[in-house]
């Protein structure tokens, strides 16, 4: 996919807010560089993907990902020599512990997301690896006293030195002779080794080693003589402990390395689960659907929402501002026309359509849901050009009229079949009547390379192609003439005007400058509007009966639907009540049951089939119940 389309269309923001919704940050960094699919295979996968977690995330909770890191560095560190640290294991092991809960959410799951559950069985379950680890590290990431027979026994020697140290100490601190010649009544510590803040004056005064004396040179800090050989087993202790330290997180480090492969592809698995559970954390957030991916080539939007603006009113609304809501559109191509041209004043929304749809097909292509109604579908497309805003090349000495010609040159250069063309103000930059000329060149090119495109222009003469040529229609962007505002809404089937008549009229300029102005319009600016005119009614009949046609369909696929949901929960009854009969058949004396009145289990004393009761003993006594009260055991009983 061309790089500057992503940047024109702003997916980097896609990305960011994506990245929003995930709450790892491995699900964070996919997004961050998430690029979209050319093949329909793989984008048929990732959506199915996200509408079976959609289907389940109702009735069961999203993946539980707490805990989980992204340790990727940490393991790839691990085949160095040097050992990983101890909060860095502490962070490897608290991910691995995570392995287990993500793989019982999978098991729970089960048949309802085959998609999600083959997915699943990429995540092993490497919590043995963090027990290892958890015996020897803490959560804070400090190595245990018990990591090892011979750290603990390290340790408690280095407790015993210090309580002889302590010992030693008060007693120099109890004799007044001492405590007078000190900076304070106190000990502190120089490295590994206790030491007394003696006052510079009184040097000589405390037989010992001086070890340092303060920045001011007031304070000297003498290791009394009393403490050098407790002091000594305690540095030699310390290092000791080092060591042992040391070859622990080794040992540890090594046991990471062993298993770095499968911690990779599970690590990397995780992150895949966490940006499936962002897709569908946005989409109902924020109203979405997973499109349809259409072999035919055919695009259908209905009620598109741009999605940047979707976010952009959500946050406003977070913030207690006015609320304000997207215009949604609708729009198609490819079925009975490829070629859109889209017409309407300034500001009127023309290239938030064309960015509208040109995101919707990267997001989708993407696996993401998108702001759009129930029965929109998208093809794949193999590139998406757009030609939008000012493109002027300082360094190339282009003007802005020469750096669009140099992208629609690229964009029939490379265009095809399966090509999305994105073009804003074609025509534009230039002479009028020039202008037009190279639009109809180009707007011919595009259906000769059969690509499908969305363009919007000013020009009279290109609304006209829609009435010359096949497969091109018009739309227009509608404006209020009494408000003198947009409505950013899109009608199909029909060109928009600039409405400058009417605004100047509504502006108060004279009647005689309005009719001389629709004098000056030429011949073919009027024979354009005189048919524009007579076809219109007819146009928006055809658009009217086509919502109707689609809005029918879809009330029918939701009733089949229903009706399917109805129907497998009737069979999924039936066969519960199928094996529930089986077991009550096979029922003796002796065999665990679960009673639901009591809720608890019990055993079997006795069954009377004629009777449909059973005798069941619980709770030290013998309860006659009826046989629809008696289930199979429960595992958590």
């Amino acid at each position: 996919m061309n790089e500057d389309t992503l940047v024109k269309l702003e997916f980097e923001q896609i990305r960011t807010m994506l990245g929003g919704f995930c709450a790892t940050a491995l699900g964070k960094s996919l997004a961050k560089t998430m690029s979209p699919a050319t093949k329909s295979r793989l984008v048929r996968d990732w959506l199915g993907q996200v509408s079976e977690m959609l289907a389940i995330v109702d009735d069961a909770f999203y993946p539980p990902m707490g805990g989980v890191h992204d340790i990727r560095a940490e393991v790839r560190a691990s085949a160095f020599p040097m050992p990983l640290e101890a909060d860095s294991l502490a962070q490897v092991a608290e991910t691995l512990e995570a392995t287990a809960r993500i793989r019982s959410w999978f098991t729970k799951v089960g048949d309802r997301a085959p998609s999600l559950s083959h997915l699943g069985d990429r995540v092993d379950d490497l919590s043995a690896i963090a027990a290892v680890i958890n015996e020897a590290i803490d959560s804070r990431g400090e190595v245990r006293d018990y990591a090892s027979p011979r750290l603990a026994g390290i340790r408690n020697t280095i407790e015993s030195v210090h309580k002889q140290l302590k010992i030693a100490f008060d007693r120099l601190l109890r004799q007044g002779s001492v405590t007078r010649v000190l900076q304070y009544a106190g000990a502190t510590f120089h490295g590994d080794r206790m030491v007394l803040p003696l006052k510079a004056e009184h040097r000589g005064r405390i037989r010992g080693i001086i070890h340092r004396t303060s920045d001011s040179g007031a304070t000297i800090f003498v290791e009394p003589a009393e403490s050098v050989e407790l002091n000594n087993s305690l540095v030699s202790l310390h290092e000791e402990e080092r060591k042992e330290i040391t070859q622990i997180l080794r040992n540890l480090t090594q046991r990471v390395q062993l298993n770095a492969q499968v911690i990779l592809a599970t690590i990397r698995t995780m992150g895949v689960i966490d940006l499936i559970a962002a897709k569908c954390r946005y989409a109902k957030e924020r109203n979405c659907i997973c499109p349809e991916i259409a072999d035919d080539g055919i695009l259908e939007l209905y009620e598109a929402r741009h999605p940047l603006l979707v976010e952009l009113f959500a946050h406003e609304a977070e913030d207690d501002s006015p609320k304000r809501d997207v215009v949604p559109i609708d729009v198609r191509l490819g079925e009975d026309f490829d070629v859109l041209m889209v017409t309407g004043p300034n500001t009127g929304g023309k290239t938030v359509t064309l960015k509208t749809v040109g995101l919707m097909a990267l997001m989708a292509q993407c696996g993401m849901p998108i702001p759009a109604g129930k029965g929109s579908r998208l093809p794949v497309y193999r590139n998406i050009f757009i030609d939008v805003g000012d493109e002027q090349s300082l360094q190339q000495s282009l003007s802005t009229f020469s750096s669009h010609l140099a992208t629609l040159l690229r964009i029939i250069q490379e265009g095809d079949e399966r090509s999305l063309v994105l073009i804003d103000e074609l025509g534009a930059g230039t002479d009028p009547d020039e202008g037009a000329a190279i639009g109809q060149a180009i707007v011919t090119e595009l259906l000769d390379l059969r690509a499908k495109a969305i363009v919007t222009t000013h020009l009279s003469a290109l609304k006209a192609i829609a009435y010359t040529a096949s497969r091109v229609d018009n739309a227009a962007v509608e404006f209020d003439t009494q408000t003198l505002k947009p409505t950013y809404r899109l009608t199909l089937g029909e060109p928009g005007n600039s409405n400058a008549m009417i605004i100047a009229k509504r502006l108060g300029m004279p009647a005689r400058v309005i009719q001389k102005a629709k004098h000056f319009l030429d011949d073919r600016t009027r024979a354009l509007n005189k048919a524009i005119a007579g076809t219109l009614e007819s146009r928006r009949e055809a658009e009217k009966a086509r919502k109707i046609a689609r809005e029918a369909a879809i009330d029918a696929n939701r009733e089949r639907e229903q009706m399917e949901k109805e129907s497998a929960e009737l069979r999924q009854t039936q066969e519960a009540f199928d094996r529930w009969t089986k077991w009550v058949g096979d029922l003796k004396s002796g065999d665990d049951v679960y009673l639901k009145p009591l809720r608890r289990s019990g055993k079997v004393v006795r069954v009377q089939l004629q009777k449909q009761t059973a005798l069941v003993s619980a709770r030290g006594m013998d309860i006659e119940v009826a046989l629809s009260d008696v289930e199979p055991p429960r595992e958590e009983e």
